[in-house]
Order: C-alpha cells, then sequence, then structure tokens
C-alpha cells in the first residue's frame, strides 16, 4: 500500500449518534474521500450486537444479520440498515476507495436461551490457577437467532461451541470470574497476560472445535460473496489462537480468488511482542503499530522534554514497515474509552506528519481527528466528563495532498536534534520537486536538508509560514518551522 501511496480511514468514533446514519453518510461522502487522497475505508461493525440500534458492534450476536432482522430490539444496527450498508459500500468502491470489513470474531454475547453445563471457576486476573472446583452454572450460552429464523445459515451455537463465560444466572452478581466449561481448554498461542489471555468477554469461541472453525469460514466467505468488501480489520486477536488466522485467510482467498487485504488489531505495547505474531501468522497479516502510537501520546504529554529523535523507536514501522498500519488515535484510545491513551491535539499534526509524508508504513486516519467530536461519558474515576475534540481537517487535507503529490523517491531523514526533526523526499521521474518537513516540539527550528532540485522556490503548503526558500545549486535549503508545529515545503508551482 505505501508504494501507491494509500491512505487508510477509521471511519467511525465510538460515540456516533445512534440515529441509523451512518451508512448513508458514508455513501454521500465517497467522492470527497477519495479526492482528499483515501485509498481505503474501514468501516465499523456492520453486525447486529447485543444492543442492537446502539450497539457500537463489538459486543456481536450474530454475524449474518447486517441490519435486516428485528433482533435484540431492532432491525437496523447503530450504523443503519443492511440495504444501507451494501449501497455505501458500493458506493465507496465506484469511487475508487477499497473497503475493509471490521470481523469481530472472538466472541460473542446476549444468547437466546440459557443452558445448564459444568464449569471450573478462574480469577480474572490468574488463568492458570483455579479459583474452585467445578460446579454446575446456567449460561446463556445458546445462539438460535429466532428472529433471522435460519436465513443464510442453520448454524446453531451452544456452550460445547465456547471454552469459557463470566456469567453463571445462578450467581449473577459481579464479574470477576471466568468460567472455563467442562472438557475446555483456554485456547492456546494467544497473549500470556494473566497467564492466558484467551478469555475476553461474553461466550469466548473455542477455535479448537472443528464446527467453531468451519462457521467462521463460511461466514467470511458468505461475507465476501455479499458485501465485497476487499479486506478485514480483525478485532482482539492477541485473544484468539493465532494459527487459525492463517487457515482463514486462506480459505477466504481462494473463495474469493484474489488477494484481501487484513489487519489486525494486537493492543500490546511491544514490538517484539507484535514481530512474533507476524512470525506466528507467517506474514499474512499487518497489524496496528500500538507501540508508536504510545510514543505519540508520551510525546505529546511531555511537550519540549521528549526526546524527537527517539519518536519511531521501537515501532513496527521501524522494524517492519511492510506489515506495519500507523495510526495517531482510535476508538479504544480516544478520551474516557477503555485503552484511552490520549494523543493530545497540539501534536496531532506533527504525529500525522509522520505517519502520512514517510514511506514507511500504511497509515490510518481516525474519524474524530478529521471531522472533530463531542460527547460526554464517565470516567474510571467515576466522574462524568464533556470531552470535545477539535477538527484538524484543513491540516490533514494538506498533508494528504503532499503525500500524493510530493512523497516519492528516495528518503533523507535529518534525526539529529532533540526537538527539530526533519526529512525529504526527493520525489521521482512522475513526481519531480522533493518536499522537505520539519517540526518541532520546542521552539522555532531551522535544518539544512537536501531535497535534490537546485535553484528551486519552496513554500509552506500548511501555511503556518509564509516566507519562501530557496535551495542553493546542489539542492539543499535552510528549512524551518515553527514551535510546536510542523511546516511541509513544496515546489512554489505546484498545485
Amino acid at each position: 500500500m505505501s508504494e501507491l501511496n494509500g491512505v487508510m480511514m477509521q471511519y467511525f468514533q465510538w460515540y456516533l449518534p445512534d440515529n441509523g446514519n451512518l451508512w448513508n453518510q458514508v455513501a454521500d461522502r465517497a467522492g470527497e474521500l477519495a479526492e482528499a487522497g483515501i485509498t481505503g475505508l474501514w468501516l465499523p461493525p456492520a453486525t447486529k450486537g447485543i444492543g442492537g440500534g446502539s450497539d457500537v458492534g463489538y459486543g456481536v450476536y450474530d454475524l449474518y444479520d447486517l441490519g435486516e432482522f428485528d433482533q435484540k430490539g431492532s432491525v437496523r444496527t447503530k450504523y443503519g440498515t443492511k440495504g444501507q450498508y451494501l449501497q455505501a459500500v458500493q458506493a465507496v468502491r465506484k469511487a475508487g476507495i477499497q473497503v475493509y470489513a471490521d470481523a469481530v470474531l472472538n466472541h460473542r454475547m446476549g444468547g437466546d436461551t440459557a443452558e445448564n453445563c459444568r464449569a471450573t471457576p478462574y480469577r480474572r486476573v490468574d488463568r492458570l490457577h483455579p479459583a474452585g472446583e467445578q460446579r454446575e452454572i446456567s449460561a446463556y450460552t445458546a445462539f438460535t437467532f429466532p428472529g433471522r429464523a435460519g436465513a443464510y445459515s442453520s448454524f446453531t451455537w451452544s456452550w460445547r461451541h465456547f471454552d469459557a463465560v463470566d456469567y453463571d444466572e445462578r450467581h449473577p452478581q459481579g464479574r470477576d470470574t471466568v468460567y472455563l466449561l467442562e472438557g475446555k481448554q483456554f485456547d492456546d498461542q494467544v497473549s500470556l497476560e494473566f497467564g492466558n489471555f484467551a478469555y475476553l468477554m461474553g461466550c469466548d469461541l473455542d477455535c479448537q472445535h472443528p464446527e467453531v472453525r468451519e462457521e467462521l469460514i463460511r461466514w467470511g466467505t458468505w461475507y465476501l460473496d455479499t458485501v465485497g468488501v476487499d479486506g478485514f480489520r480483525l478485532d482482539a486477536i492477541k485473544h484468539i489462537a493465532s494459527w487459525f488466522f492463517p487457515e482463514w485467510i486462506d480459505a477466504l482467498e481462494r473463495h474469493a480468488g484474489r488477494d484481501l487485504f487484513v489487519v489486525g488489531e494486537y493492543w500490546v505495547n511491544s514490538v517484539t511482542h507484535l514481530l512474533r505474531y507476524i512470525d506466528d501468522v507467517g506474514g499474512r497479516m499487518a497489524v496496528f503499530d500500538v507501540p508508536l502510537h504510545y510514543n505519540f501520546h508520551r510525546a505529546s504529554r511531555a511537550g519540549g522534554e521528549f526526546d524527537m529523535r527517539r519518536i519511531l523507536d521501537g515501532s513496527i514501522m521501524q522494524t517492519r514497515p511492510t506489515h506495519a498500519v500507523t495510526f495517531v488515535e482510535n476508538h479504544d484510545s480516544q478520551p474516557l474509552q477503555a485503552l484511552e491513551s490520549v494523543v493530545e491535539p497540539w501534536f496531532k499534526p506533527l504525529a500525522y506528519s509522520l505517519i502520512l509524508l514517510r514511506r514507511e508504513g500504511y497509515p490510518c486516519l481516525f474519524y474524530a481527528d478529521y471531522y472533530g467530536a463531542e460527547y460526554e461519558d464517565y470516567g474510571r474515576d467515576g466522574n462524568r466528563y464533556q470531552i470535545f475534540m477539535p477538527s484538524h481537517r484543513p491540516l490533514l487535507d494538506c498533508l494528504l495532498r503532499a503525500r500524493r503529490l510530493f512523497a516519492y523517491g528516495p528518503q533523507y531523514d535529518y534525526f539529529d536534534h532533540p526537538h527539530t526533526i526533519g526529512w525529504t523526499r526527493l520525489g521521482d521521474t512522475d513526481h519531480p520537486g522533493g518536499m522537505a518537513v520539519l517540526l518541532s516540539n520546542g521552539s522555532a527550528g531551522r535544518k539544512w536538508m537536501e531535497v535534490g532540485a537546485p535553484n528551486t522556490v519552496y513554500e509552506d503548503c500548511t501555511g503556518h509560514l509564509p516566507e519562501l526558500i530557496t535551495t542553493n545549486e546542489h539542492g539543499w535549503g535552510e528549512f524551518c518551522c515553527q514551535g510546536g508545529a510542523v511546516s511541509v515545503w513544496v515546489p512554489r508551482s505546484s498545485e
């Protein structure tokens, strides 16, 4: 993707209104997104969740209900109906943008009937040592989907298809216990947090059960045939046996007769863990560059005390750029969410320049950073907060345009100052003129950098600085930026 200067956009944030209008919005904006330089759109889960028309999509109830059946109190999902979803995907692909579906394969929630089964209790923070003797529990593990009545798939789920739950109807208070079902074991080749982090929430799918694997493959091929997406964003992959995904991807690509783009969400701030995971799945999927996001988070909080020469250290972008999907913020890290790790607004232009204007990685824009967001919710301290996330659209449109027109050819880095860093792209035959990027987390900065274009006049396309800079006969120029800002220098005669 990076060779084509592709840019993905996460087209949702956690607190969108529950009005069923997102799919219509996607269709209406497809043309302007393509014109801005978006080449791939990651859409939220389109499947019916336990919360019906208000569910963000990660509390998945029925993977085959895309807003078509009266289930969980609603026909539509939070984002609209199946018809609107299919029309949106068609409009986006017609505009030349790829579509990536958000696949939540780890768990099911909101079972239709409780079943009696035996299970062994474990503490959530210790999956290695039982917290008591095996006993009988009553869990909502029967998923029969009466509202769908067998359409598209006659498969129904029972406790035998899951390995663990966190709810016992006989003892409904609290969710501090994980119940490992009789005859089961937690999936292997998962994150080793808490000893084994296979269980996350709801009814945890047992990927070691052949019927479960067959059904997930059957659903994936149905989804490709029904919706026609170009790939998938896989949710919560550190909780699912890594050996399953090459099998799943191979089956879907054989069915589709084409390559699919797949990126997995493995939330861990460790490049070692992520590199190991990429190897475990045979390089079949990219991963979100979580360590780079945390670098941005820390840098935005530390201000001028952060050494910008280290901003890419320990990132997938730096160590395995071919498998890095880089991002600044997402729906889990935004304020008041479960993985809150905010990148402060002043630093976001700097962070986005680092993922959009360099050659490494496949960058992903966040909906709330492009359009802005306002919402209220409770924080971890129990208090309610009003959140305002400003729109960075004018600056992002500038960076997208610079990426499309100038981010080509060799890249020279000038990461030689603790506050002011920069790099240049020298361009290629089809994109001459080059580009120079300079940013600072401290005071205003200046730096001599080579762009490969002698005696050429450059201007700051961000509009932060009005002056012009002319390179010397060797193609070098002394470029500058304001304090706490980024400047992107492109040939004056350009678009």
